[in-house]
């Protein structure tokens, strides 16, 4: 299977939006096509929308965005793909037709992936040509922050296509969950249109209201669920002996006729009550309003987890792990230069003020500045070089010493830039200077000038740094010796460089 530079999507809508970008997010370019013309407006409002929340899942180092085209040829979509995500309505002679027309036209060796809720592929694959390259690739919407991707596998499907896809998928940091054999529903739509059902009936016959469902989930299960699932959360109800002793003593309660098989008819009545319940829960707010809040808390979900690196925390980590690696090459390849400005220029990191960086007058807090400076060390260090299994050998460097001027503010949401000169080095100590830019008009908001020794971090004590090592801090300390020495440099606390703004403080 080839390498995907491109993703081709067959049908826009609420899936194809999310997979277009969480794909641009991570570098893959995006052709979408769709018989209405209109949704090239709909698909990059999308697109639009979940950047807010897309940038803030990570700070690891990206690659250039993706471009993002779109046409109403399926032909000329499917001559252009690496990799095609099919996402039109749920109806099997549909996707059975347009299935077996974009198989035609894209080559051999293109993975074709129905984003498919609850056919199977075997059904699906049909009249394809080349079938085995067929999988059902089913996402979870938003698909651009939920990192769930079902693979499912078609009697047709070759081996080596799901591999493929799921080293594609795990790429653009999602969790590919291999299903062992295709049943409808596919894994994880079985297990919620089970508790689905349950809510039906419990509204139908006046048990609970929406609203109340949804807090007997919020308030309990549900932050269970986020990190451990049902079973391992079940596990461990059964104390030291776990499962066994838990399906002992809980088990018989399972024949009591407590939960329904079947769904409830959907009269007009019930669909009422579903319909004030949720509109009650939403007590004003658009869908756009409820999407960014949604949006807003995976995403701190998700850094949460990742700190315990269990669950979708786990899949951000190795996420970022791979970026970082990906980054090094790059910055050691183009010398220690992200940007490809190469050795004469700064070292230069991107990130933003997210919203929780923001303090009570409204801008970005004090202590992040150095958080930022920080990151834009760690991209000194890749590109020389210094990466986990570098400090692994217990050698790093340490903050001797830290000096943050603040010159201008930042608000939530504003994209930054941070830029790092050498200025010097010696056999145990490396000095640097920081600036950081708002990027929308290049002001200058605060510099920082620090100081490192080389430490034996087992003892913990200074050492000297290896020559190896050594040479390739002094290379880049040469290059930026052409660059003009900042005017804050080595200035006491208190002091006003030459040429500096007066009367901004940060925050």
């Amino acid at each position: 299977m080839r390498k995907v530079k491109t993703l081709g999507l067959l049908g826009t809508g609420v899936i194809g939006g999310g997979w277009a970008a969480r794909a641009l997010h991570f570098g893959i370019d995006v052709i979408a096509a769709d018989v209405k013309p209109e949704m090239e407006e709909w698909i990059r409002g999308a697109v639009a929308n979940a950047e807010p929340a897309l940038a803030r899942l990570t700070f690891a180092p990206l690659p250039p965005k993706g471009k993002l085209s779109f046409t109403t040829d399926l032909r000329e979509m499917a001559k252009a793909s690496d990799f095609i995500q099919e996402n039109i309505p749920e109806q099997l002679p549909l996707k059975q037709r347009m299935l077996a027309e974009v198989s035609r036209f894209a080559a051999p060796d293109v993975i074709i992936a129905s984003s498919t809720s609850g056919l199977t592929p075997t059904d699906l694959q049909r009249d394809m040509l080349s079938p085995e390259r067929f999988c059902v690739a089913h996402p979870f919407n938003p698909v651009y922050l939920l990192p769930l991707v079902e693979l499912v596998p078609g009697a047709k499907t070759a081996p080596a296509t799901i591999e493929a896809a799921a080293q594609f998928f795990t790429y653009i940091g999602m969790h590919a969950l291999r299903v062992r054999r295709e049943v409808p529903g596919h894994l994880t739509d079985r297990l919620q249109e089970a508790m689905w059902r349950e809510i039906l009936h419990m509204v139908n016959e006046d048990v609970a209201t929406t609203g109340e469902l949804d807090e007997s989930i919020i308030y309990g299960p549900g932050l269970r669920w986020a990190a451990m699932g049902m079973n391992l959360i079940y596990h461990l109800a059964g104390g030291e002996t776990g499962m066994r002793h838990m399906l002992a003593q809980f088990g018989p309660a399972l024949k009591w006729p407590w939960t329904k098989l079947e769904a409830p008819e959907l009269t007009e009545t019930l669909i009422d009550r579903m319909v004030e319940g949720t509109k009650q829960q939403a007590a004003g707010r658009s869908i756009r309003e409820l999407e960014r809040l949604r949006d807003n808390y995976l995403v701190a979900i998700q850094q949460v987890l990742r700190q315990f690196d269990i669950g979708a925390g786990s899949t951000l980590r190795k996420l970022e792990e791979r970026l970082y690696q990906d980054a090094g090459r790059l910055e050691g390849a183009a010398g220690a230069s992200p940007t490809g400005k190469g050795r004469g220029a700064e070292i230069r990191y991107e990130t933003l003020v997210r919203p929780e960086w923001v303090d009570y007058n409204g801008h970005m807090s004090d202590f992040l500045y150095g958080h930022v400076f920080g990151e834009s060390m760690d991209v000194l260090y890749r590109s020389i070089g210094i990466d986990d299994a570098f400090r692994k050998g217990g050698r790093m460097f340490y903050t001797a010493e830290s000096h943050v001027k603040h010159s201008g503010e930042a608000k939530a949401g504003e994209p930054l830039y941070a830029t790092t000169q050498v200025l010097a080095v010696d056999d145990k100590r490396l000095h640097v200077f920081h600036r950081l830019y708002r990027k929308r008009d290049d002001a200058l908001i605060a510099t920082g000038e620090q100081m490192h020794l080389y430490v034996d971090t087992t003892k913990p004590a200074a050492i000297v740094i290896e020559p190896a090592l050594r040479a390739r801090l002094e290379a880049i300390r040469q290059a930026h010796a052409s660059l003009p020495v900042p005017p804050e440099a080595g200035q006491p606390v208190g002091s006003r460089a030459k040429g500096r703004a007066s009367g901004q403080t940060g925050s």
